[in-house]
């Protein structure tokens, strides 16, 4: 079953059964002169397209990464299309991510440390990844540095991404996440002490390569309070591998426009290769955003929820191919089973069904499928419920029901802007002082990558 098209001869993502129509106009400049992004190098990590998948809490699990990148490689040129599944070696002894990186949900470092059980989990990558991409997230540089001891001793990443970018008010309220960099002090400690320990751990087991850490962050606490050219060159001084700047401030969450003119501004202030993120809804945002900014690669986040094609998308303007995904909804439903099925074999049915739920939401929006259809399938339990309720959303239907275009190729809705909730005292010293470090000790939450 795939998505209705009209043009000839489609190029099929792989798998999932949604189709590439070669409809679109084709795009300006760099994309309609059929030329490919500069490879993004990140250590020895080599990214012919580079685009990164977002951490985020409760999606970026393997089975939606899996997805997100089989059909992102499905769109890739024929000559750099993998044959098979799993790590594919590049030149000179690195690691080649032909679609890009594809990174875990955010795993705090303290309960890696203490080998919590549903953390050791999370950080078992699924075996048929090129690269094993790992986001920490941690505010004592000791604990941070014993999380990338363990990774890279137990062969456990292949890269690891430190956040400083979360919003959430139960985060930031403790100075964690975008809160963090207004410390410059310590922050120049975690990153050091991150970057020093992979490296030695690397070399005391005899890896063949090195792990590189690279971090991402946001602007600031607020329009008066930015922190991240600090940050990149604490970075720099550090050895971080990249950096990925999400262009609001905490204030900001996920509100109004990213401020794509400050991407431009990092990527003019550092040495380091930059990726950019924030609203990137479409494969030719990808390549404006790579334009407009000169930024090495993008990061994309609530664009893919329910869109995981989008990767496909992104791949092919990236590449110079005007093909695009638009699929109907006998596509989507297909790709609707598929996941099921795979966080089923993932996580066990009742847990992986029930994980489902938030994503079918996703997946049928702007689809005329109506409310009753969507409450049936808030309930289901099993697959085979699943397959059931699908079925009677779908009898109730025209023959077709086309790809719903704008409504779901847009900004998602997302709130106003939040005063940040910061420790008292928090901003009146770039330096950390005791009262404040204690107070650290409890800032580790299992939350979003922001």
């Amino acid at each position: 079953m795939t998505g209705r098209v009209t043009a000839p001869e489609p190029a099929v993502c792989q798998h999932v059964g949604v189709t590439m129509s070669e409809t679109s106009p084709r795009l300006p400049d760099a994309c309609a002169s059929g030329r490919t992004p500069a490879p993004l190098r990140i250590g020895p990590l080599a990214v012919p397209t580079p685009v990164e998948l977002a951490p985020m809490a409760g999606v970026t699990n393997a089975s939606f990464r899996r997805l997100c990148r089989e059909m992102a490689e499905a769109a890739l040129p024929e000559a750099l299309r993998p044959s098979r599944p799993g790590p594919v070696a590049a030149p000179a002894g690195g690691l080649l991510a032909p679609a890009g990186l594809y990174v875990t949900e955010m795993v705090t470092t303290r309960a890696l440390v203490e080998r919590n059980e549903r953390t050791l989990a999370m950080v078992r990558t699924d075996p048929a990844e090129r690269v094993r991409s790992i986001q920490l997230y941690g505010v004592d540089p000791a604990t941070v540095g014993a999380a990338v001891r363990i990774l890279v001793e137990e062969d456990l990443a292949d890269h690891i991404d430190l956040n400083f970018g979360c919003p959430v008010p139960k985060v930031t309220r403790k100075g964690g996440g975008a809160a963090l960099p207004w410390k410059r002090d310590l922050l120049a400690a975690i990153l050091t002490e991150a970057v020093r320990a992979s490296e030695a751990a690397a070399h005391a087991v005899g890896r063949a390569r090195q792990v590189p850490v690279t971090m991402k962050m946001r602007l600031g606490i607020d329009e008066e309070h930015e922190t991240f050219l600090d940050a990149a060159r604490a970075a720099e001084n550090a050895g971080i591998a990249a950096v990925a700047l999400h262009a609001r401030s905490a204030r900001q969450h996920y509100s109004g426009q990213a401020r794509w003119e400050e991407i431009a501004r990092l990527k003019e202030s550092t040495a380091l290769p930059v990726l950019g993120n924030g609203d990137i809804w479409l494969g030719d945002d990808a390549v404006r955003m790579m334009e407009t900014t000169g930024c090495d690669g993008v990061v994309v986040g609530r664009g893919c929820q329910g869109r995981p094609w989008l990767f496909a998308d992104i791949v092919a303007a990236m590449h110079g191919s005007s093909a695009r995904t638009r699929p109907d909804l006998d596509a989507v439903i297909e790709v609707i089973r598929r996941h099921g099925r795979m966080l089923a074999e993932e996580m066990g049915e009742d847990r992986g069904v029930r994980d489902l739920r938030k994503h079918v939401g996703w997946y049928l929006k702007g689809y005329p499928v109506g409310g009753a259809a969507r409450a049936d399938l808030m309930g289901i339990r099993t697959l085979d419920e699943l397959d059931a309720g699908l079925e009677r959303m779908r009898s109730r239907l025209p023959d077709v029901v086309d790809y719903p275009g704008d409504i779901v190729e847009g900004p998602r809705e997302a709130g106003s802007p939040k005063t940040p909730r910061l420790p008292d005292g928090w901003l009146d010293s770039p330096a950390l002082d005791e009262a404040h470090r204690e107070m650290l000790s409890q800032a580790e939450s299992d939350v979003s990558g922001g």
